[in-house]
């Protein structure tokens, strides 16, 4: 009877971890402050819960450059929005319309990105799969 009440609890803290580890939308970012960013693309980190991507910013007024952390939805949902590992490489120009973190922190909530034309092809605009959408408003 012990070892099944060590296993039911030892069950319940592995659960209730990975429920604090996903989080709302509203918890983290402001649907009332939508932002666009145009940058460089630094880092890409295909994981779970949510793919990650990490762009140079560069403020037209000041000329700092500041790395911005874009959230998306988790690998198997973009996938099925026409997303693959290898959509975005490091050095790609990108546009992200996305909201802003709540805690004043250069991070967003990703609801599109579009990658910069080139030549004489246009943009490609993807569903980042934004939580915002998923009702956790």
């Amino acid at each position: 009877m012990k070892h099944l009440i060590k296993l039911i609890l030892a069950g319940s803290l592995m659960l209730a971890g990975s429920v604090f580890a996903h989080h709302s939308f509203v918890a983290e970012f402001d649907s009332n402050k939508p932002i666009q960013l145009q940058g460089i693309v630094t880092k890409v980190e295909w994981t779970n819960p949510h793919v990650w991507i990490y762009l140079n910013v560069k403020n037209e007024e000041t000329g700092e450059v500041t790395n911005w952390g874009a959230e998306m939805g988790p690998p198997h949902g973009l996938q099925r929005r026409g997303w693959r590992r290898t959509t975005l490489n490091i050095g790609t120009p990108i546009t992200v319309d996305g909201f802003l973190a709540r805690n004043g922190t250069p991070r967003v909530n990703a609801r599109s990105v579009t990658l910069t034309a080139t030549g004489s092809s246009p943009g490609q605009t993807l569903d980042a799969d934004s939580s915002i959408g998923s009702g956790q408003q």
